[in-house]
């Protein structure tokens, strides 16, 4: 790995941040943990929950979640401050991180991808590239890290290469190379059989026959003595070999006329992508590791492709030949094949008269395991509908090899038979724009790739796309990318026309899947394609269907096996994008008006609920406004922990948003300005200002549409809390008077002790300093009165905030305090860190630099851990303008200015400029 520039990683011994050749310090075990666990999942997101179990097992400390997004920010900063350009990056993604960096900047994948292009190659050469593959491990994979961190496919992946590089250079004659070689591995370990096999192939063939029989004969005494079994079929079948002196000779098996059926249907010419799903067929063919394979995946997908292309590669492997068979499992045009069917045509391919082909089912399959049970065969069973269908096929020795697609996990085969299952995903963009390419030829770059993005990258959706260009001149690719571009006809232009079933195109192959369904996991996804939303859990399932969230988790469980729609975190389902266009067609022909509002109304229900839940767990809450009994308490998630609630508003966020607009279209506006106010406290403890909003009009605006004045009120105030959190007065002009208006309409005065505070606080933004603080005060003696901390706590920090804007620091640091010893006892963090921020500032100016450093820092690590990306970066900026002030921090001040800058790009753009400029005048 060593000619790469910039940051690459090394798994392959001791853990290690590369930078060209040298290596980058980066801490102890726990950062180093870290940086594998991410490099092992290289491009995919891996869950906060499962990095702390990685590193802690069962046992993590308190601080956890800290410590790891504190070693998260210092690879981070580490990545950043490596020469070059930046090739590597840790990307938040929630549920946890994500390393975007090249795979072949990881020496493990890189290992793997040597294995992949050395299996293409003829033996020399291939020899080679698994030399080199092998030369990446520089010591036991892992060292360094925490011992809960594991990773055993890393030394499955070094046998791998090392018995493939064994099997090139026994091709190549190496035999006296390799008996210096092996025989000290099958000393140490004489269960390890195939290599056993090696080193006695390469005794025999060096003229040491008596060796090899010996060999075989200690290697059978410590299996009998270990396991209590002989040795395996496949060096029982060499050991005879060696003993008739024929191991050269490919044996045949029972067919007398000693000609190998061969049945794979016709390959694609090219198969783009898809070297990781070969690499693991591979390795199965190759180490013996299951005798049989699933390939699953959603309809369209290509498992067929793959597996077909695969096996004509592959077939050299398999001397006593290929058996193929599509089960019908989920074609619309013919009923599954029995197995009875299916065993009559493989009896046939193997040579029985159709005469002698027995009558029962099984007669049939005993006769066909005893015709196979010495062969080396290849069973490839297309498109299985259940596990059932493919029992009686499967092989009943290690020497062959069955691979089963279906549209199913068939999970039960794993299970019955120790299946490995593997489901196949869409293409990568590259790989995508390769489909259309190969049937359309090259066209714009862009365009190509947007039109590989709206057919999902489904080779299905793209071989489609791609035929259309080619077989009509006429249209162009920016013309396909028009029509794909309208959700309403996407699926309408991947029809085929003169088609119909499973090959009418995409509609077509998504209906065949839905129309198999059980009638309540069908219903419930029907109820789905009514949701304007992109992903479902168990909870909101259960609400919309009306069923308990058990009953709920195990129907999308079962549609997930069904790959209609993927897990992509633990109890969060996603339909693949053209799947979630097919159900959102189907909702609309088969569910009429009344039902349709019906799962909108439910929907919107369940997230009144379980965001009123989730923010009384995050922040106090000063309005009137209790929507929790909307649900059962069994029926809704529980949080135990301000992060558990951040985290759920974080993962529904869209989904939040996308059903207020649909709720407001449909003309439910209580629901909408309710759903609003409730779900706004995510914004006020992460704000982002474009979004939080457009969120708070339309929850006005629906307020308005619908007469109620508290809707109204609590609206405006809610429209107030952006203005004073951004600082942008011009935003809601008047919205504090007509607040305070229409609280003392209702007659409730701890409303109106609301509006009072917002209004005070609009005034100090507008400089009218001598108003708010009395406005400010008489709302803290009211709240005195009443007992009421909540409110008391915030007029005070607001009291505080007008105070330092006027220059009154002495009144502000002590209403500062005040309010900051309320947040605490309230355990309000988001408030908290407000108020460090202000006593920060306040004792900065007061001449104590020293204290308002403690204050900022403190407030940085709260902010940070609590991912309050806002008042973090407006911290930040208050401990850079610190540092600032003494020569010797300079370079860390202008270090605080751009992780502040980073901060605002996400949460307001608009402050970005101003933060850089600020740092340019540091010269």
């Amino acid at each position: 790995m060593g000619e790469f520039s910039g940051a690459h990683v090394q798994l392959l011994g001791p853990v290690k941040l590369l930078d060209g050749a040298r290596a980058v310090s980066i801490g102890g075990p726990g950062v180093k943990g870290l940086l594998a666990l991410l490099a092992l999942r290289v491009g995919k997101v891996v869950p906060l929950e499962e990095i702390i179990d990685a590193l802690w097992s069962h046992d993590p400390p308190a601080t956890a979640r800290t410590i790891v997004h504190g070693n998260v920010s210092h690879l981070r900063r580490v990545l950043r401050d490596m020469g070059g350009a930046a090739v590597a990056e840790i990307l938040t993604s929630p549920p946890g991180y994500q390393l975007a960096v090249d795979p072949g900047r990881i020496d493990a994948h890189r290992a793997r991808a040597l294995l992949d292009r050395a299996v293409l190659e003829a033996p020399e050469r291939s020899s080679a590239l698994l030399g080199e593959a092998l030369a990446l491990w520089q010591g036991p994979a892992l060292a360094g890290v925490p011992d809960s961190v594991r990773a055993p496919e890393l030394e499955d992946l070094r046998l791998a290469i090392h018995g493939a590089r064994v099997d090139a250079d026994l091709e190549l004659g190496r035999h006296a190379e390799l008996i210096v070689e092996l025989s000290p591995l099958v000393r140490a370990d004489p269960l390890a059989e195939r290599t056993a096999g090696q080193l006695m192939r390469a005794l025999y063939h060096a003229g040491r026959r008596g060796d090899a029989l010996e060999l075989y004969r200690t290697v059978s005494r410590a299996t009998l003595r270990t396991l209590g079994v002989e040795p395996g079929g496949d060096l029982r079948s060499l050991h005879e070999r060696v003993l008739n002196d024929d191991l050269d000779v490919v044996a045949t098996g029972p067919d007398d006329s000693g000609k190998a059926p061969s049945q794979l249907p016709a390959a694609v010419p090219s198969l783009a992508g898809r070297e990781a799903e070969l690499a693991w067929l591979d390795e199965l063919a190759e180490t013996g590791e299951s005798t049989v394979a699933v390939v699953s995946g959603t309809a369209g997908v290509g498992k067929s492709a793959l597996v077909v292309w695969w096996a004509h590669r592959a077939a050299a492997r398999f001397p006593d030949g290929v058996l193929f068979a599509s089960l019908h499992g989920f074609d619309p045009r013919h009923a599954p094949l029995e197995p009875a069917d299916l065993l009559t045509q493989f009896l046939l391919g193997l040579g029985v008269p159709t005469g002698e082909v027995p009558d029962r089912l099984h007669e049939r399959v005993a006769l066909y395991r005893s015709l196979i049970a010495d062969r080396r065969l290849l069973v490839l069973l297309d498109d299985a509908r259940s596990a059932e269908q493919v029992r009686p096929l499967l092989p009943p020795s290690s020497r062959s090899m069955t691979v089963v697609t279906s549209r199913s996990k068939l999970e039960g085969l794993a299970v019955s038979n120790a299946a490995r299952l593997r489901v196949l995903g869409t293409l990568a963009p590259a790989d995508a724009v390769r489909v259309i390419e190969e049937l359309a030829g090259p066209a714009d770059f862009d365009l190509n790739h947007a039109l590989a993005r709206l057919c999902g990258y489904l080779p299905l959706a793209l071989r489609i796309a791609g035929a259309r260009l080619s077989a009509s001149p006429q249209w162009t690719t920016q013309d396909l990318v028009d029509e794909l571009g309208n959700e309403r006809t996407r699926l309408a232009a991947l029809e085929v026309d003169g088609a119909d079933g499973a090959d009418g195109g995409v509609r077509a192959a998504f209906d065949v899947s839905f129309r198999g369904l059980a009638p309540p996991v069908a219903d419930l996804l029907l109820r789905l394609g009514a949701l304007p939303v992109r992903q479902v859990g168990p909870h909101l399932a259960a609400a919309v269907a009306g069923v308990p969230v058990v009953q709920a988790r195990r129907a999308l469980r079962t549609l997930a096996a069904h790959n209609l729609l993927t897990e992509t975190a633990r109890d969060v389902f996603a339909p693949h994008d053209l799947v979630r266009l097919y159900l959102r067609e189907l909702a609309e022909s088969e569910l009429d008006g009344a039902a349709h509002a019906a799962v909108l109304s439910r929907a919107v229900r369940f997230y009144q609920a379980a965001s009123d839940t989730a923010r009384r767990r995050m922040l106090r809450i000063v309005d009137p406004l209790d929507l929790t009994d909307l649900m059962p308490a069994d029926a809704l998630p529980v949080f135990h922990a301000f992060d558990e609630a951040q985290d759920w508003f974080a993962a529904e966020w869209a989904s939040v948003l996308a059903l207020l607009d649909a709720a407001y279209a449909a003309g439910l506006y209580t629901d909408t300005w309710r759903l609003a106010r409730v779900a706004h406290t995510y914004r006020v403890v992460c704000p982002l200002l474009d979004e939080w909003t457009r969120m708070v009009d339309l929850g006005l605006a629906a307020a308005e549409a619908s007469g109620e004045v508290l809707g109204q009120c609590w609206m405006l105030i809610s429209r107030c809390a952006i203005a004073l959190t951004f600082e942008l007065p011009a935003l809601c002009p008047g919205d504090a008077e007509r607040a305070l208006e229409l609280a003392a309409r209702l007659g409730d005065k701890r409303s109106v002790t609301v509006a009072n505070i917002h209004l005070g606080s609009m005034l100090s933004l507008e400089s009218r300093h001598d108003q708010a603080i009395s406005r400010l005060l008489d709302a803290v003696a009211e709240t005195e009165r009443t007992g009421d901390l909540e409110l008391r706590g915030q007029a005070l920090n607001n009291c505080a905030e007008t105070e330092k804007r006027a220059g009154r620091l002495e009144e502000a640091v002590a209403h500062e305090l005040a309010s900051l010893a309320i947040d605490r006892k309230l355990g309000d963090d988001s408030y908290v860190t407000v108020s460090l921020n202000n006593l920060a500032e306040l004792s900065l100016r007061l001449g104590d630099p020293a204290a308002a450093s403690r204050y900022a820092r403190e407030g940085i690590a709260l902010a940070h851990t609590r991912g309050f990306d806002l008042h973090e970066a407006i911290l930040r900026v208050t401990l850079a303008r610190i540092l600032r002030l003494a020569p010797v921090t300079v370079a860390s001040a202008r270090e605080e200015y751009e992780l502040a800058a980073r901060l605002y790009e996400r949460v307001n753009p608009r402050q970005v400029a101003d933060v850089r400029a600020e740092a340019d005048s540091l010269g």
